[in-house]
């Protein structure tokens, strides 16, 4: 669909054009990113539509949807018609578009791959200014046990206590571990101190009868799996 350079209000269209109306007529898979993020913002300014602040709003991220849900509401507000409350509305709604994705993974249970694993992580972690280790606990079935934070550290790195994660996991009676940790960096590449501790981790692993089936490095670009590239 082509929409006029000049400003209209969008009342003044056809009905058919209308992102409300579009979307009560077609159903929402029919709506472009664009008419989408009109609808959250409702109501434009005097010399400009909500399609065309949408538009603006998207084109700053190159029209990446995930670089949105990284803007803060100061980033938003700097945008000229984006006042407090339409960024509000759309920092919550791409956060529970980012919950949604999560919670889908979470309910499919069984973990049988790193890109299985990255997508339970990812919308956590994939986007922290700090570094996060996690451990992803599964049964003999790779059925999903438990996973959380095992520890916090900066923007280079943390510190991991192997007794700590070996002492949950013998609690929850797990067989197998992926391990886990985001690089804000965005670097898609283990350090020597990744390797050092996934090493360790394995042979502590490998003793108690709990195997270490992967590590995973995430970041908002994508993840790299040990396992994968064959260091495991």
């Amino acid at each position: 669909m082509t929409y006029n350079t000049q400003y209209s209000a969008i009342k003044c269209w056809a009905e058919e054009d209308r992102p409300r109306e579009k979307l009560i007529l077609n159903g929402r898979h029919y709506l472009t990113d664009v008419e989408l993020l009109a609808i959250l913002i409702g109501s434009g300014t005097k010399n400009r539509s909500a399609l065309e602040l949408a538009r603006e709003i998207l084109s700053i991220t190159d029209n990446n949807l995930v670089a949105l849900g990284e803007k803060s509401l100061s980033e938003l507000q700097n945008i000229k018609g984006i006042g407090q409350a339409k960024a509000v509305t759309i920092a919550a709604a791409l956060e529970l578009g980012r919950r949604r994705q999560k919670q889908s993974v979470i309910n499919q249970q069984k973990v049988i791959s790193a890109k299985t694993a990255y997508e339970l992580l990812a919308p956590t972690i994939a986007d922290l200014p700090h570094e996060e280790f996690w451990v992803i606990l599964l049964n003999r079935r790779n059925i999903l046990l438990k996973h959380k934070k095992i520890t916090q550290g900066g923007y280079s790195g943390t510190i991991v206590d192997i007794r700590q994660i070996f002492n949950w996991a013998i609690s929850e009676k797990a067989a197998s571990m992926i391990l886990a940790h985001n690089h804000p960096s965005g670097t898609l590449s283990p350090s020597e101190a990744d390797t050092t501790i996934t090493n360790r981790i394995c042979q502590a692993g490998n003793l108690l009868d709990i195997k270490v089936i992967d590590h995973i490095i995430v970041t908002n670009r994508g993840y790299y799996s040990f396992s994968e590239k064959g260091q495991l």
